[in-house]
């Protein structure tokens, strides 16, 4: 179990009177230098390590205070503009019940210049007891659109969305590939569309306008199971519709997922589908979602897995299908939306294991040994029972360990080709004439008078051998220059114009 240490310092926040709260040591990651965090005693590290990753190390984070950092300038210019006299508040109460709160950037002071972001996390607003609250999501969504309106004024547009729609779709128990779950969201959207447009033309009328008005959304689809919210999205489209002119340019956005939706307890970005129904941490549970989808099917945990242990499946995953069904869905009623899912390529086609022929465990073949450029070289095949080869082995005793290795690499990727089917004068075609390592006359097998390498030797003496072909162009090898000594050279040193003798003495034989 987790260990507590809780803090009796009482925040200098009024809101956060009376909230437990408890000291974390956190780190934006595991090799970031860890700090001390306070936050709610009942919020989980992964909260405390999202708040660390917004600011660079350094002294101690109080989320109370950091949050009053943007809050109250924000609150500030509401107040004085007469729109609010509660927004700090406010703010500090949907983060408190982790419903919502400011993007990353407002946080950390750099929001200028960029469509400052708001986010909603919707099982929020959802109780098992109560249900959800529909009327706390229209206030938190003003809430929203005057705290970025006043956070960052000169902004044309803004971001306003929700996160973790599967959750939500959960606690009402519906599937998220169907068309209640993508009625249901594009309501959502509707509603969140609605009400922010309708805000943007009242601050509009007091502050100036900056954009136009224009309804392109479209009818709100049928089959939402939620009444009540069907009836508030029609009547703030309706509110919304009827105005001519927006403070904003755009008020509504679906948004990449940053460290704020972590430290709301967000399980799922913007509209995606739930990856698992179990959380990844190093002790497994499951998630909000998957608990709270019991819940609405009245499941206990012991009957879950009775069923789940019976083959039902209890939490079906959505394919790509159904996620880029809830984009179209959602998208006719928010301004900017993130790229549409892209399904996964199709798997690449197996390959045909009949195809596969091993070579019999004890099988025919030879051994050839050849020099190449005064190289020594083995080649080793084996037979099938029928003549054809299906293994070929190369070995170099007296190169270096990596061009042995290497030899030995390609002399078993060559065998599974052929075993597989790969013909060989395939192989012969595409490695002949190529050029590595040793080269020049061959010495021991009159069927290869040159090679350019010791593949290219190998491709030309099992072409004549098992193809029967010796038409095969000749190796382009440069001629040794028998004028000068082919004994190596030690760097810097000049070959001597003297004769044998002199020259024996003027140079150290390297012997390879």
């Amino acid at each position: 179990m987790r260990k507590i240490r809780t803090t009796k310092k009482t925040p200098s926040v009024k809101a956060w009177h009376g909230v437990r709260l408890r000291v974390a040591e956190a780190a934006a990651d595991p090799d970031s230098p860890v700090r001390s965090v306070v936050i709610p005693a009942d919020w989980n590290d992964a909260a405390a390590n999202a708040l660390a990753a917004m600011f660079p190390a350094g002294e101690p984070i109080s989320l109370p205070e950091a949050a009053d950092a943007w809050i109250s300038p924000a609150s500030e210019r509401a107040r004085r503009a007469g729109q609010s006299e509660t927004l700090a508040h406010d703010l500090h109460i949907l983060l408190i019940t982790r419903r919502g709160t400011a993007g990353t950037a407002l946080w950390t002071g750099d929001a200028a210049g960029t469509a400052p972001r708001f986010v909603l996390n919707l099982p929020a607003f959802f109780d098992a007891e109560t249900g959800f609250d529909l009327a706390g999501l229209r206030a938190a969504i003003r809430t929203a659109t005057l705290a970025l309106t006043f956070a960052v004024p000169e902004a044309m547009r803004i971001a306003i969305g929700f996160a973790d729609l599967d959750g939500l779709l959960a606690a009402f128990g519906i599937d998220y590939d169907s068309d209640e779950a993508r009625a249901t969201g594009a309501t959502l959207a509707a509603l969140l569309r609605g009400e922010t447009d309708a805000l943007s033309a009242e601050l509009a009328e007091h502050f100036g306008a900056r954009g136009t008005m224009l309804p392109d959304w479209p009818a709100l689809p049928p089959g939402c199971p939620i009444p009540e919210l069907t009836d508030a999205a029609q009547a703030a489209l309706a509110l919304a519709g009827a105005a001519t002119s927006l403070r904003h340019t755009g008020t509504t956005a679906i948004c990449i997922p940053d460290a704020t939706d972590a430290m709301l307890g967000v399980e799922t970005g913007g509209i995606a589908p739930a990856f698992s129904p179990v959380t990844l941490h190093s002790d497994p549970d499951l998630t909000q979602a998957a608990s709270l989808r019991l819940i609405a099917e009245g499941l206990s945990d012991r009957k879950a897995l009775a069923r789940t242990l019976a083959g039902d499946t209890l939490f079906p995953p959505a394919a790509t299908r159904a996620y880029q069904a809830m984009h179209d869905a959602v998208g006719g009623f928010i301004h900017a939306m993130p790229a549409r899912p892209v399904a996964a390529p199709p798997p690449a086609p197996r390959r045909d294991e009949s195809r596969f022929e091993a070579l019999p465990d004890r099988h025919a073949g030879y051994t050839q040994k050849t020099m190449v450029g005064r190289q020594p070289l083995f080649l080793r095949t084996g037979q099938y029972e029928d003549g054809r080869l299906g293994e070929v082995s190369i070995t170099q005793p007296k190169d270096n360990a990596a061009a042995r290795g290497l030899m030995e690499a390609f002399s078993a990727a060559l065998s599974i080709g052929l075993q597989h089917g790969v013909p060989l004068s395939a192989y012969v075609d595409a490695l002949l004439q190529t050029r590595f390592g040793a080269s020049g006359l061959t010495e021991g097998d009159p069927d290869v008078p040159a090679a350019t390498s010791p593949v290219d030797y190998v491709m030309r003496h099992l072409a004549a051998h098992y193809l029967g072909r010796r038409d095969l162009p000749p190796a382009e090898v440069e001629q040794p220059d028998t004028a000068q000594t082919a004994t190596p050279l030690l760097p810097l040193d000049l070959p001597s114009t003297a004769g044998p003798r002199a020259r024996k003495r003027g140079h150290l034989k390297v012997v390879a």
